[in-house]
Order: structure tokens, then sequence, then C-alpha cells
């Protein structure tokens, strides 16, 4: 599925829910939502993310779902299955992640410690180490296992999958998650 980019722009400041089931294990959280998601309603849809190729590889997820349109009800299925669900520090929807003011990543860190502590995963995973230490207020923060929990659930941060972060490709990126994942029982 294609985008012009008037209307890729119409989705701007749009907001898309959860991807979130009762019983979910790792909650992978990105920064916000880009216009590709918003326009789809499919967390990390823009061509080029590697999200969804790194949970296939790290054997998260036994296949990628389609997720360049709306996820279907297997495609959801697969997700839930899998014990993981996906939220947002900011729930906007932008073209880039430094769209954002540091007063949205805090406020936006704030609202997932309320939503995680409903939830209760396992483990949250942040997938942005900038916006982990801005709305999080950790600014010497590092990736990887952090000694502050959200809503007392075991914290990472982990590389960004967007296409921006040059340095990572699919096989760092399913390192980095398989960590998490092990942690919270959805692979061993």
């Amino acid at each position: 599925m294609g985008f012009t980019r008037a209307e890729l722009e119409s989705f701007r400041d749009a907001t898309v829910p959860d991807l979130v089931e009762p019983g979910v294990r790792l909650l992978f959280v990105g920064i916000n939502p880009g216009l590709w998601t918003a326009a789809t309603g499919t967390p990390f849809a823009r061509p080029g993310n590697r999200f969804w190729p790194a949970l296939v590889k790290a054997g998260i997820l036994p296949r990628s779902p389609a997720y360049s349109s709306a996820l279907g009800e297997a495609d959801r299925r697969l997700v839930f299955d899998a014990g993981i669900g996906v939220s947002n520090l900011v729930a906007r929807a932008t073209a880039r992640a430094d769209e954002l003011t540091r007063d949205e990543l805090r406020a936006g860190a704030h609202a997932l410690a309320e939503r995680v502590a409903i939830w209760r995963p396992r483990v949250v995973a942040v997938v942005g180490l900038t916006a982990y230490r801005q709305g999080f207020d950790r600014a010497k923060a590092v990736a990887g296992r952090q000694d502050e929990a959200v809503a007392g659930c075991e914290t990472w941060v982990l590389p960004n999958p967007s296409g921006l972060n040059a340095h990572d490709t699919v096989e760092s990126l399913a390192t980095a998650y398989a960590a998490p994942a092990r942690a919270a029982g959805v692979i061993s």
C-alpha cells in the first residue's frame, strides 16, 4: 500500500490505539506513531522499519504480520499469542520523533506508567534511548536492562528500529530484542 505525501500528512497528529491484550508479557514501547502507522493503524508500519523483521529474526514471532496495512485478526492473534503488545510514549503521530517536545515525552512517560500499572507486563521494552532519557528524566541511561522499573515492571531500553537509525541492522536489533523477550518468558 502506498501513500502520497499529502495523504500521509493528513494523518499528522492522529492517534493510534495500543496493540495490547490482557496477559501481555512483553510490552514494546515506541516513541510515537509515525505517519505510516497512523495511516494504517499498525505499529511500526513504515516501509524500511525493521521492528517486525527483527521480532521474527529473534524468534519472538514465527512470521511477520502484514504490517503495510491494518492488521487483520489473524495477525493480531499472532502478536497476542506471542505474549507481546505495542504501545507508545506519545500518542500523537508525526513524521519524525524529533518533532516531539521534552514536555510531551515526560507527559507520555507518566501516562505510559499508568497504563503499565494496569496491564502489568513482565517486561517493558522502550525502543529509543533518547526518548527514554527525556521522557523518564534519566539523562545517563544506557541501552539494556534498567535499574529503575516502570510501574514496578522490569524495564529495558533498546535500539529504535527506524530506518533513520542506520547503524543497527535487523540482526543487531534481533539480538537486542531477544534479551527482554527471554526475561519476559516469551522465548527461551
